[in-house]
């Protein structure tokens, strides 16, 4: 058990998941991140670059990442935007990469140590085009920590950046968190060619699969990477059919593992009526107010969103089905309220709360617009 800040677990995750290279540039509040693994990695063997900003420190994780090292870097919302471009090249060219967004109140340079939840849509929309990404978003230090190891696999495993979504509340707060032996949590590692090296094609996949082997640079592999539409051999192709089929098979190989991705967490909803949806530090405060109208005779439950994207449709909609009412709270104007309206279909009402003035929602508010429900 170790006593630790939120942004030091998200550390320590990543090296137990075999982080080896973070390259960042240090912002409020993801600061201690940063901190944290420049005197870790190089007690690990790994390295730690502090670069110039924002977009370099994406692409010089990218480059690592094609050599088979596993990357990642860390920001908040002004950086996260910087990183968008950096974030449509690593899904185009199916690089792993891990990348930490510990969120704060906005827009621009907004509120530097205030909390917020205003990065969502920018998580999944932030970049141009249509491409993969999952993101997932942590209530506690502890789940950060294996939040940020299943991170690591997604990204490993389906070759696609994995964005964790922090908030200045669950980066800053310290709790008592139990950190595993090795071996105790899965670790996993992407798919390496093991056929004849002048075979290898980069972007080529066995069949029935949808995600290619990923030799490293310099292992002997002849490898093509770019963010033009390529074929799959990694060169530029303007073929139409080439085009589709490529970016039908990168938004496909996370829309067929939905089910796996979009990981959600239900409290007293085997009879509720009213539901409230939240996530990451505001889910807390929701936790507590359910149980406060549970005390009342309240028929109120809680759906807290793990995967923000791909987002939990089938739970939601199974959910609307049989309730009189969901509330989502979060500390933006709406973000996550507009996926729950669209998911539930019009089969229930659905109300949100919200809050962007870099205060933390408690307890009583979320009671008192639950009871308004009820």
């Amino acid at each position: 058990m170790r006593l630790l800040q939120g942004n030091e677990a998200c550390a320590e995750g990543a090296l137990y998941a075999g982080c080896r290279f973070f390259a960042g540039y240090p912002i409020t509040p993801s600061s201690e991140i940063a901190e944290h693994l420049a005197r870790r990695m190089p007690q690990v063997g790994g390295t730690f670059v502090q670069m110039e900003d924002e977009i370099a420190s994406l692409a010089a994780c990218i480059g690592a990442s094609l050599t088979g090292v596993k990357a990642m870097t860390a920001t908040s919302g002004p950086g996260f935007s910087l990183k968008q471009e950096h974030i449509g090249f690593a899904a185009m060219a199916e690089v792993p990469c891990v990348v930490v967004d510990a969120q704060r109140a906005g827009p621009s340079t907004g509120m530097p140590t205030s909390p917020a939840q205003g990065d969502v849509q920018q998580a999944r929309w932030g970049t141009h085009g249509d491409h993969p990404v999952v993101v997932y978003s942590p209530w506690s230090v502890q789940e950060t920590f294996e939040l940020t190891v299943r991170a690591f696999n997604v990204a490993e495993t389906l070759r696609v950046p994995v964005i964790l979504l922090l908030d200045e509340v669950v980066a800053h707060m310290r709790e008592g968190v139990e950190l595993p032996a090795p071996g105790r949590m899965p670790v996993l590692e992407r798919s390496r060619p093991t056929g004849d090296p002048a075979a290898y094609r980069s972007y080529a996949c066995a069949p029935g699969e949808d995600v290619p082997p990923m030799a490293d640079f310099g292992a002997g592999f002849r490898m093509a990477v770019t963010g033009l539409t390529h074929d799959e051999s990694g060169f530029p192709s303007g073929r139409p059919a080439v085009a589709d089929a490529l970016v039908r098979r990168l938004a496909g190989k996370v829309e067929r593992r939905v089910g796996e991705l979009a990981a959600v967490d239900g409290r007293y909803l085997e009879d509720a009526q009213i539901v409230l949806i939240s996530f990451g530090c505001t889910a807390r405060a929701g936790l507590r107010a359910v149980r406060l109208a549970r005390e009342r005779g309240l028929p109120v439950g809680l759906l807290r969103l793990i995967g923000l994207w791909p987002f939990p449709d089938r739970a939601v909609a199974e959910l609307a089905g049989r309730v009189r009412g969901m509330l989502v709270a979060e500390m933006n104007l709406g973000q996550v309220r507009r996926e729950v309206e669209r998911a539930a279909r019009g089969a229930c009402p659905v109300a949100g709360h919200h809050r962007v003035d870099g205060e933390l929602m408690n307890p009583e508010e979320l009671l008192a617009a639950l009871e308004v429900l009820a």
